[in-house]
């Protein structure tokens, strides 16, 4: 099962967890079986259509999944996903 790094901020749905194991065939696959495994936190990565919310970084192992096929990038059992907040300033 493909691994997904879950940022310090988003822990307090995966019970302080950093990593959690989710099937899938795609990231789009894993992120919806991550807010399964751990309800609500579906709310911080998804827009109202069903996308990632503009704020949301996914990697797919090294590679931003937005410079990939997105949500439909396959994954494998091997893989890793990180999910990354963005980080404003000023």
């Amino acid at each position: 099962m493909p691994i997904v790094r879950i940022p310090t901020p988003l822990r307090s749905y995966t019970q302080n967890l950093a990593e959690v194991k989710v099937e899938g065939a795609t990231v789009g696959d894993v992120l919806r079986g991550l807010e399964q495994t751990c309800p609500g936190i579906g709310t911080r990565l998804f827009d109202d259509k069903g996308g990632l919310k503009r704020y949301v970084n996914v990697f797919h192992n090294d590679e931003d999944i937005r410079f990939l096929q997105n949500l439909q990038t396959p994954v494998t059992d091997a893989d890793t996903l990180s999910i990354i907040p963005a980080i404003a300033g000023g």
